[in-house]
């Protein structure tokens, strides 16, 4: 890591919120100053200040170039697993940028960070101490050899690589570096809890099957996005020969840096849960947010919050009176078939709607092209089907 001179750190101060494509390009303006060295921290500064409040907010921290602040976990999440991880002593063994560890460091007495690439490493030196974390000791190593050498500990974490040799996104966990599928016997003997971050795009029965030791599954959403798929691993879960397994998923939604209280559940539940299916659209429309979406507890929503599913596959719920729902709420202004006279009267002064498609034989594009809608204002549009088959648009707005 290159020391930056008094004359480049005062720069970067003055100049935090500047376009960092003109800065780059007045470089002889500034023959004191690093303006290639500049232009990382300012750019870095730019996307911690949205990303990790904390880090953009305390003095001297330092960041890497832009690749590794775009693949960095937010605060947002970073702060839901330290609300329930903590022990005596931890281990990163994919340290990174390490805005993981250092929210996950404070609960933890002593941590190790293990991070193969230097630069990386370098960084975590000196950003650790300013962010008042001694007890975090840098090791640049393999995350693989360094498990293979170390002491058990309360806690691992480790989130692998998710972009193969080309620099592509991979999803399937053996796609992935490492593949923790051939470490799982190792990672549970040397951690009594096994955190690892997954592809969000991954489907979770999948990672049921091929991981024995899941104990939990946490999907976390952030402003209605999939952002993390957390599995936790412990070594006294029972094997698929020994029964079935209680997995707990737990389903958190976060909306502008808030989290909400999470949503808990087993599929043995979801299985047994009864929901029943409305006749018509009632007064309230309701849409899952994007974690519950993903890890499907849809029986057990319209169980617990007293709504009717509109649909066995719509995942689109509806009620008389409104009721606080883990998602989005909509007051429902009109439904319509697909008549041309009904279309015409649900569409009648409405030139723009945020539309959505559920288990509907269409697309979004394809039905913005043909009802000529832009997008965005305040009316929401609906194509779906109800019970009986029958397809539907339900106009509405936000509740």
């Amino acid at each position: 890591m290159a020391i930056l001179s008094p004359e480049t750190l005062q720069f970067i101060r003055a100049h935090r919120t500047d376009d960092v494509r003109m800065l780059a390009l007045q470089a002889r303006k500034y023959p004191q100053v690093d303006m290639a060295a500049a232009v990382v921290q300012i750019a870095g500064w730019q996307i911690a200040e949205k990303k990790v409040p904390l880090w953009a907010q305390t003095e001297g921290v330092q960041y890497p170039a832009h690749l590794s602040m775009e693949q960095c976990s937010s605060e947002i999440t970073a702060r839901y697993k330290a609300s329930w991880l903590q022990g005596d002593t931890m281990t990163d063994l994919t340290g990174g940028l390490g805005v993981d560890c250092s929210f996950l460091a404070r609960n933890f007495r002593k941590v190790d960070y293990v991070e193969r690439q230097e630069v990386l490493c370098e960084l975590a030196r000196h950003n650790f101490p300013l962010l008042g974390l001694p007890q975090v000791t840098v090791h640049c190593a393999d995350g693989v050899e360094y498990l293979q050498k170390m002491e058990p500990v309360d806690c691992l974490f480790l989130d692998p690589a998710r972009r193969d040799s080309q620099g592509g996104k991979t999803v399937a966990i053996a796609d992935c570096e490492p593949d923790v599928q051939k470490l799982e016997p190792l990672l549970v003997e040397k951690g009594r809890t096994v955190v690892v971050k997954l592809s969000p795009m991954l489907d979770i029965f999948s990672s049921l099957r091929e991981l024995k030791y899941i104990r939990q599954i946490h999907v976390v959403a952030v402003n209605n996005e999939c952002k993390e798929l957390l599995v936790v691993l412990q070594k006294e879960a029972k094997s698929p020969s020994e029964g079935s397994r209680e997995v707990w998923i737990s389903c958190e939604q976060a909306v502008n840096n808030f989290l909400a209280e999470p949503f808990v559940f087993t599929y043995s539940q979801e299985k047994e849960a009864q929901c029943p299916l409305a006749d018509e659209v009632e007064n309230y429309l309701y849409e899952p947010g994007a974690s519950l979406l993903k890890a499907g507890p849809y029986r057990l929503l319209g169980a617990r919050f007293g709504v009717k599913k509109l649909h066995a596959n719509s995942h689109l719920y509806t009620s008389d009176t409104l009721v606080d729902f883990p998602g989005r709420r909509f007051r429902v202004l009109e439904v319509s078939g697909f008549g041309k006279k009904e279309l015409k009267q649900l569409l009648q002064g409405v030139d723009k709607a945020n539309l959505t498609v559920r288990n509907f034989p269409a697309s979004v594009a394809e039905l913005r092209k043909k009802w000529k809608l832009k997008e965005g204002g305040d009316v929401y549009l609906f194509a779906t089907t109800l019970e009986g088959d029958r397809h539907v648009v339900i106009k509405c707005v936000k509740a």
